[in-house]
């Protein structure tokens, strides 16, 4: 496993990534419906493009193959947070989350925060984060259920 900045040319295979993931690992916590919602299949591939460039994340590669991604704002908020379906629990997610606190730290934000589905709530849990209060966004005319979660950081 590699981890490496966003290049030009990685918005398609993000976008089978965040598929990938909420209809996948996500399916689990969420409606059909929910799902279809959250990440239907014709999202606009310029308007993906643009927020993939303006978001920057890190990708984590697994020989070769795009296998998770994951941002940090320079406020501290991480936007994205996905692993591929294909590879659920081997390390991909936690080694982003390592480094996302690695380039707080570098740049010395006070606290990370995120908008976290039910499918991911665990795993921010289980690296630090709280709950501060539960969301029902809508999503296309649909409720959805996710939870805004903080983790206080130690300035060095």
């Amino acid at each position: 496993m590699k981890i490496r900045r966003f290049s030009n040319g990685d918005e398609i295979s993000l976008f089978s990534v965040f598929l990938s993931s909420v209809h996948t690992l996500a399916s689990h916590y969420y409606t059909h419906e929910q799902i279809d919602a959250w990440a239907p299949t014709d999202i606009d591939p310029e308007q993906w493009a643009n927020h993939m460039k303006e978001l920057r994340p890190f990708i984590v590669e697994v020989d070769g193959e795009i296998a998770g991604y994951a941002d940090v704002q320079p406020n501290g908020y991480i936007d994205h947070f996905f692993v591929s379906g294909n590879y659920p629990r081997l390390g991909v997610g936690t080694l982003l989350m390592n480094r996302i606190h690695e380039e707080a730290r570098q740049l010395g934000m006070g606290e990370l925060t995120s908008n976290v589905s039910k499918a991911a709530e665990a795993f921010f849990l289980r690296h630090g984060f709280q709950v501060v209060e539960r969301g029902f966004p809508a999503c296309r005319g649909v409720t959805l259920q996710n939870a805004l979660m903080r983790k206080y950081l130690v300035k060095q």
